[in-house]
């Protein structure tokens, strides 16, 4: 079985966290998703890349959600998350993914 490339994971993490949280109105089931997906896509970028590697990615993470909130007032929710989104993924797969 293959697994699912740490890009699908992380940006996955970040859109599906959002949409939980809007559409349930629990941000704390919101979080629980991000936190989830965050730490399956840190393990296997710590797999495929090294632990540098995986700290930087999962600081981007990190950044990309706290980042979102501000480019949200300027772009909207949604075109905010899925920037991120794509931004992290793409960074994943430059740095982990492609190599595998």
């Amino acid at each position: 079985m293959a697994k699912v490339p740490s890009a699908v994971v992380a940006a996955g993490g970040l859109v599906g966290g959002y949409g939980v949280a809007r559409w349930t109105r629990k941000r704390q089931l919101g979080g629980a998703v991000l936190a989830v997906a965050g730490a399956a896509a840190a393990r296997q970028w710590r797999e495929r890349a090294g632990g540098p590697a995986a700290g930087a990615l999962t600081a981007a993470y990190v950044v990309a959600f706290a980042g979102s909130h501000p480019l949200a007032k300027k772009v909207g929710a949604w075109p905010a998350v899925l920037g991120v989104a794509g931004v992290v993924g793409l960074a994943s797969w430059v740095v982990a993914d492609r190599r595998g």
